[in-house]
């Protein structure tokens, strides 16, 4: 089994992430002492507690009271009333949670009891380089690999082939499916042609309304249709950075899907080949996912962004940690750096000299180009 980053906190959590990046696996292989753990995605069980939530809370006090220290709750989204009843035994009792699930949105929306503070928030991602690096049951890290096929754990150790048809499988069944399964899309259809468009676009500027008459439907589904795959974890939304909090506001942000294996599935590209162009974005994607993977296990307090000129000028990454904007960085997937890859950090940095600028690529040892440090990717990785 692959060992995973993400920090188990010591007091009660929400562990969130997109499907399929290994929860309950997580979750088992915690082997916590005196536990219950109760898995909503069986039938029995979620019925019984969807007709009355409350027997949980009674099923819960007698655990508590032989001994039971930790309760489990996979895919709670699917029960948000049951958080009335974690709080009531938060606050009535010793005993500590982990709440894990998929989509943030049904809890949004239902108007759950998000538990006031008293419980955190983690995130478990697909693998990063150093998990798959440090398993002793798969070769190291791929970066060629990674960029086509992602590192969703069912992937983990398995032929191009099976790859191929779990990652169809994927975006089949859960993405176009279970969506609308879970009511969180209505119009089927038109949210098949808006995720297909989504991916192909995926890291560009997100222009709501190009992208609705591309797709055919309105500006404001599009809207909603992407805040859709954010509550349910399957996309990042990188802002546009402005000094004045309230610019950042008013300017379209990017927007990335979370693993390159489920971009290329949904863009038919899986076995296709990869130009110059294309693998440029496949890397930058790959590269903001694995920097907000690791910063998230880090528990930073950070945010992340992209900064534009209305002249084109461009900064891939912007990484502000405790308030402070620390890295301004672009990423080339080549080894070769030329005075044009330094226009867009030039640009940034005659406003913002005190930030250090990066260009992340391949090239196989570190050096400088005038104010800007030239770093290989796995360098720059291990600064998290």
């Amino acid at each position: 089994m692959v060992k995973r980053e993400i920090i188990n906190p010591s007091r009660s959590f929400f562990l969130l992430g997109p499907r399929q990046t290994g929860k309950s696996t997580w979750l088992k292989s915690l082997k916590l002492k005196n536990s219950w753990m109760i898995n909503l995605l069986l039938n029995d069980t979620y019925y019984r507690y969807l007709r009355k939530p409350s027997q949980f809370r009674l099923e819960a006090a007698q655990k508590i009271s032989k001994g039971i220290e930790w309760i489990i709750v996979d895919e709670i989204q699917r029960i948000p009333e049951l958080l009335n009843e974690v709080h009531n035994l938060l606050e009535e009792t010793n005993v500590k949670f982990i709440l894990s699930g998929s989509s943030a949105r049904k809890l949004k929306r239902s108007g759950a009891n998000m538990l006031g503070g008293r419980a955190l928030r983690r995130h478990l991602h697909p693998f990063t380089v150093n998990e798959i690096n440090q398993s002793k049951e798969t070769a190291p890290f791929n970066l060629e690999k990674a960029l086509i096929w992602g590192t969703l754990p069912p992937l983990h150790n398995l032929s191009e082939a099976d790859a191929s048809e779990t990652l169809k499988a994927y975006v089949e069944t859960y993405l176009r499916e279970e969506i609308q399964l879970e009511s969180l899309v209505r119009n089927l259809g038109g949210f098949t042609r808006f995720l297909d468009i989504a991916a192909a676009y995926s890291g560009d500027i997100a222009n709501y309304t190009s992208l609705g008459k591309e797709a055919g439907i309105p500006t404001r589904t599009v809207q909603s249709y992407f805040e859709v795959l954010e509550d349910t974890l399957v996309a990042i939304r990188l802002p546009a950075w402005r000094k004045s909090p309230t610019k950042r506001l008013l300017s379209h942000p990017k927007i990335y899907l979370f693993d390159n294996g489920v971009t290329n599935a949904l863009c038919h590209r899986l076995r296709a080949n990869i130009d110059p162009a294309l693998r440029g974005k496949l890397f930058e994607q790959f590269m903001i996912q694995e920097t907000r993977r690791r910063l998230d296990y880090s528990d930073a307090d950070y945010s992340l962004y992209y900064w534009r000129t209305n002249h084109g000028a461009e900064v891939d990454l912007l990484i502000e940690i405790d308030g402070s904007l620390k890295l301004a960085v672009e990423f080339k997937s080549r080894e070769t750096i030329d005075a044009g890859d330094i226009s867009g950090l030039r640009s940034f940095h005659e406003d913002n000299p005190e930030v250090q600028c990066y260009i992340v690529c391949i090239a196989p040892e570190p050096f400088a180009v005038g104010f800007v440090s030239i770093i290989p990717w796995r360098q720059f990785l291990e600064q998290y």
